[in-house]
């Protein structure tokens, strides 16, 4: 399994290697000289205003909607806490198609910081409240002990115990803004994502494209390093004895109505619109949009590469999991960070690192099925990661030890005890994985074989010939494949609430 577990480190260091390799092949005169140019401070800036603006409100509307669902006496909660997760469901370009068919003229920073916010806020409520749920209600109540109003118990007890909701929440929120490309370029709204998309459809391969990949990669890991300084090193977990008492929920009185007006708005702009607007456009193409010579072969390719890819994912994550739980030490750490590093990549860059790869080194690769599967296997690895390591850590190898002290063989002994105890969590990671690949955009764009069409890409390529009538069944589908795995998100946070 160690062996090999570093195989697949160094594997999934292929872009950041591509990444330096490209920047030393510049030259430093060069590469200096592409990086200082205006267009890029251009660039930096609307990443600064977006991510400025975006993160905080995502924040904002995220601590604000678990509150309300998860500590107070709202009314319809459990309907609100499925609707806040819904948005989730809608891909960001879509959000941003729909948003364009009410509002044509939209474009530009604030457009983008409205539909980045619409689109991302449920990544920051859905990890909130889940702690928000099982946040133990003594140091509240401590806290009112001690004469503290309900208000200022909140900030300065309750919202530091969010620390590590809130800094992993908005970590996915600033990677997704780096790593979007529909969503923005539908908005006219240039960022490095659709700046290096540009100029490798100009210039293929360029200098130009490459330097802007690298400062792209500086932002990630720049946010990475951020987000664990961010933790800190406070202990957040209940050790005492005892059985966690239910957190008192406080009476809204006069402001159920602001609560309820708030929820409505925001659930109807981030899920509503988008939805009406698909379904709006899916009416006024009538029956001919449901040409299945058309949708039907996107359908069925979405779900093959949905499908293979997940199914890889799950294979390549088991022997990184295994070793994080059954070995664990710096050396497995090491290991598995190799492998956050790369997804922290956009897409984009991924697929460059493997065009440039499959180009010069095995050109009969290039454009085939397995280079992409290969790059959806390393953009969407944690999600499998993530939940192979909690299956791997209920089967414990002390069972393994005891089916062969049974008489199994060791081989027989693991795959009938681990694996099958394994399973569920393989199941639940795949699924996620199956959900990124049926949205993902960018690098099915770059790497997908000559003629293949998903989803994602026939509804960009219709939307991008201002075909919305046609785009809106793909954009439905989308939806609707994606809503499934957006509650099964939802249930496996209350789960590890305990609820």
């Amino acid at each position: 399994m160690s062996v090999l577990a570093v195989l697949i480190a160094l594997f999934s260091l292929v872009p950041l290697g591509y990444v330096a390799y490209m920047t030393v092949a510049t030259g430093w005169d060069t590469a200096v000289g592409l990086i200082l140019r205006p267009r890029v401070g251009e660039l930096l800036l609307n990443t600064l205003l977006l991510m400025a603006a975006t993160i905080p409100l995502c924040l904002l509307l995220g601590v604000a909607g678990a509150w309300l669902v998860e500590r107070t006496k709202l009314r319809g909660r459990r309907i609100w806490a499925v609707l806040l997760a819904a948005p989730l469901a809608v891909p960001a370009f879509v959000n941003s198609y729909a948003w364009v068919s009410a509002i044509p003229s939209l474009g530009g920073l604030g457009s983008g910081i409205l539909i980045s916010t619409l689109s991302y806020f449920p990544l920051v409520y859905i990890p909130a409240a889940a702690t928000l749920s099982r946040l133990d209600p003594a140091i509240e109540q401590s806290a009112a002990a001690l004469g503290l109003g309900a208000w200022r118990a909140f900030f300065r007890v309750v919202l530091p115990q969010l620390r590590i909701a809130l800094t992993g929440g908005a970590l996915l929120v600033g990677l997704h803004l780096l790593a979007e490309y529909g969503a923005f370029a539908m908005i006219r709204f240039d960022t490095f994502t659709t700046a290096i998309m540009t100029q490798y459809r100009s210039t293929f391969n360029g200098a130009a494209g490459n330097m802007l990949a690298s400062v792209l990669v500086f932002f990630c890991l720049l946010l990475l390093m951020a987000e664990v300084r961010s933790r800190g090193t406070a202990r957040y977990a209940r050790i005492g004895s005892g059985v966690q008492g239910k957190a008192l929920r406080l009476p809204l009185h006069a402001y159920q109505g602001p609560a309820q007006l708030f929820l409505l708005a925001l659930t109807a702009l981030a899920f509503g619109l988008p939805l009406f607007y698909v379904l709006k456009w899916i009416l006024a193409g009538g029956a001919d949009i449901w040409t299945a010579s058309e949708f039907l072969p996107a359908l069925l390719a979405t779900f093959w590469y949905g499908l293979v890819g997940a199914g890889a994912t799950i294979v390549v994550a088991f022997p990184m999991a295994y070793l994080a739980v059954r070995k664990p030490g710096w050396f497995s750490k090491s290991l598995e960070l190799s492998n956050y590093v790369t997804s922290s990549m956009p897409g984009i860059v991924v697929a460059l690192a493997f065009v440039t790869v499959s180009i010069r080194i095995v050109p009969g690769i290039y454009q085939t099925t397995g280079v992409l599967v290969a790059a959806y296997v390393l953009l969407f690895l944690p999600r499998a990661l993530v939940n192979l390591r909690a299956g791997l850590a209920q089967a414990p190898k002390e069972l393994d030890e005891a089916a062969q002290a049974l008489g199994k063989p060791p081989l027989l002994a693991f795959i009938r005890v681990t694996l099958r105890l394994t399973a569920p969590a393989a199941a639940g990671g795949a699924a996620l994985v199956f959900l990124a690949i049926a949205n993902e955009l960018t690098a099915t764009l770059l790497l997908s074989p000559n003629g293949t069409k998903t989803l994602a890409t026939e509804f960009w390529s219709k939307s991008s010939e201002i075909d919305y009538a046609g785009a809106a069944p793909y954009a439905l589908l989308m939806i609707l494949l994606s809503a499934p795995m957006t509650y099964l998100l939802f249930q496996q946070s209350k789960k590890v609430a305990g609820q």
